[in-house]
């Protein structure tokens, strides 16, 4: 189904190089799992399953890490109200709605399709906003729906958890036991390896995700303010739960920035920001410089 948020070529060339490179990674990481564990079978379906699973339960995984729960229209009418309204501008089919009970502001969306997607905002989010800047956040997630990249990051990332399981059982096989053979050697070689491999695949994992997730974020700007007409109300969204958050302790944060790359706006403290090359998110500047752009253009248009 078409949406009238404004296609991305870009985004859309950059989640087909992410996900081919991703691929590439992946093929060699089974590669040199057979080789190494020499168990085509047991590898094979193991990593189908957890693919299966991650993809298949996104959500559900998704809500219950972050204790949300679903809200109906009578529960959150306003929220409900916002959410329906810009779907029947966008045309795009209504996604589930809940909420989270946390003071910390913030939003993010989930699921395996654009049928089975949920937008998820917190206590400490609706709070925070007015009508207008919460119109703003909404269409910003509900662009990352629009543009499916909410389903290629759930699947890019799931090379990486794979990797680091592989390595942590590994390390634990080895533990308890493992190594206690007469091929003591042999084995003590093949954890090495193993976890080497794992390493690299987590590795290149990571970098690949966070280039996707910043450049996602960026497009889900531009096209959710397109949506509302309104880049101001999102700047000032963004200005304001940036600011809440980094008034945030750190240590009430460290529980949530496992969704980083989900989240409107990163849960990071005061201190001082990651990287670019690291970070999930582009810079508040550079989200800030291009919707104030954006409200020029929209301007001489008008």
């Amino acid at each position: 189904m078409r949406t009238r948020f404004r296609h991305d070529h870009q985004l859309t060339a950059r989640m087909a190089l992410t996900m081919f490179l991703l691929g590439l990674v992946y093929v060699a990481f089974i590669a040199a799992l057979v080789v190494l564990i020499k168990s085509v079978v047991v590898i094979v379906l193991i990593v189908a399953a957890l693919l299966w699973a991650q993809f298949w339960f996104s959500d559900r995984i998704a809500l219950y890490a972050m204790r949300a729960r679903i809200v109906t229209p009578e529960e959150e009418p306003r929220l409900h109200g916002i959410i329906d309204r810009l779907c029947a501008t966008a045309n795009m089919p209504t996604p589930r709605v809940a909420i989270a009970d946390t003071e910390l502001p913030n939003a993010f969306a989930t699921g395996r399709s654009t049928r089975h997607a949920v937008i998820c905002v917190t206590t400490g989010l609706l709070r925070r906003l007015d009508t207008e800047e919460l119109d703003g956040v909404l269409a910003h997630e509900l662009s990352h729906v629009a543009h499916r990249d909410v389903v290629v990051m759930t699947t890019a990332s799931f090379l990486g958890v794979l990797a680091g399981l592989i390595a942590r059982f590994t390390m634990y096989s080895t533990m308890f036991g493992g190594g206690r053979n007469r091929r003591g050697d042999n084995l003590f070689l093949v954890v090495l390896a193993v976890m080497a491999v794992s390493a690299v695949v987590y590795a290149a994992s990571f970098l690949l995700i966070r280039a996707l997730s910043r450049y996602r974020e960026l497009a889900a700007d531009r096209a959710g303010a397109i949506l509302t007409g309104s880049p101001s109300a999102l700047a000032s969204a963004l200005t304001k739960i940036s600011g809440d958050i980094a008034r945030i302790p750190s240590r009430d944060l460290r529980s949530e920035q496992a969704f980083n790359a989900f989240f409107f706006a990163p849960a990071l403290g005061a201190g001082p920001s990651l990287s670019t090359l690291l970070s999930t998110h582009p810079s508040l500047e550079q989200r800030l410089d291009q919707l104030a752009e954006l409200s020029s253009e929209l301007g001489r248009e008008i």
